[in-house]
């Protein structure tokens, strides 16, 4: 078995893992940004820590306000330029806290009684922050520089909880799309490995498309780019149209075909799913010894030659 022949299928495969899982990026991010999904998990959130009926008068602080992001509309904005504020998607733990005592009244007092500081947080809504500052309270902190700094590390674990929620839907998504990418393309993993294998032209293919992923620092093409990459390796939708099916009244051999099919396609979906920046960082590392390799070959070849010249001379 050959090594080299080896690698250079193992970086085939990459390279496809690496395109399918830009265009499951490139989707997801698009999505993403429609339904607002990021700003959705942050106002849960903030819910929370402000309650129902203040959530709005804490989205309309000024410094939340400058927080939203600027993005098209719609998907046929596009052409027109036409953009829009969209729902904030992360706040610094700092500003946050500032709102959250603008909204209690705190800002402008530096010392405050106990019953005049019990007031203003009893006009608070129900909230999880509320009921975090009522407990502070019955402990006895009652000085607005302590109330800041728990307040600091309430929200702190609040804000990482809203990423890490974000992260886990998003995974949940990313799962599923690349399953769907996966069977719309019928990128088989263990078809593409013997194809591969077989043909040094498509091995040829693929070093090549590694070398200019690599060139490229992993910057993802638009949609189009990243087809026409797949095109390549005779990777399109209506991959069934050109299946080879097996006899139709071999039952061993469909049992083994459907077998063999679910696995790679399994395989694949299971690659994908990894995310296209994880591929990247692999085939760099595979990349570069590649790279070494053939330099040493090279250098090899040419101290051979100089040492036959030196021999004959």
């Amino acid at each position: 078995m050959s090594i080299p022949q080896v690698l250079e299928v193992a970086v085939g495969l990459i390279v496809i893992y690496y395109l399918l899982g830009s265009v499951v990026s490139l989707v997801t991010q698009w999505i993403n940004e429609f339904f607002e999904s990021r700003g959705k998990a942050l106002q849960q959130y903030l819910i929370k820590i402000v309650g129902d009926k203040k959530i709005e008068d804490l989205k309309n602080l000024p410094q939340i306000q400058a927080l939203r992001p600027i993005r098209y509309k719609n998907f046929l904005s596009v052409f027109g330029s036409s953009t829009e504020p969209k729902m904030v998607e992360k706040i610094p733990v700092a500003t946050l806290v500032d709102s959250f005592f603008d909204l209690a009244g705190l800002t402008a007092k530096k010392e405050m009684s106990l019953l005049e500081l019990a007031e203003l947080i009893d006009k608070l809504p129900d909230s999880e922050g509320k009921s975090a500052f009522i407990n502070w309270i019955n402990q006895g902190v009652t000085n607005l520089a302590d109330l800041r700094t728990r307040t600091t590390a309430y929200f702190t674990g609040m804000m990482d909880q809203a990423a890490d929620t974000f992260r886990a839907r998003a995974r949940s998504f990313v799962i599923i799309l690349s399953i769907g990418i996966t069977l719309l393309f019928g990128t088989d993993t263990i078809q593409l490995a013997q194809a591969l294998w077989t043909n040094a032209e498509l091995r040829t293919i693929a070093a090549a498309q590694a070398d200019a992923v690599v060139a490229e620092g992993g910057t993802t093409a638009d949609l189009s780019d990243l087809l026409d990459n797949l095109g390549q390796f005779s990777i399109k939708i209506g991959w069934w149209e050109t299946q080879q099916f097996p006899q139709a009244s071999d039952v061993g051999q469909w049992a083994l075909f459907i077998f063999l099919k679910v696995l790679g396609l399994g395989i694949t979906a299971a690659a994908v799913s990894q995310g296209s920046s994880f591929w990247y960082d692999l085939l760099k590392k595979l990349s570069s010894p590649a790279t070494s390799t053939s330099s040493s070959k090279s250098s090899g070849g040419g101290s051979s030659s100089s040492t036959s010249s030196s021999s004959s001379g």
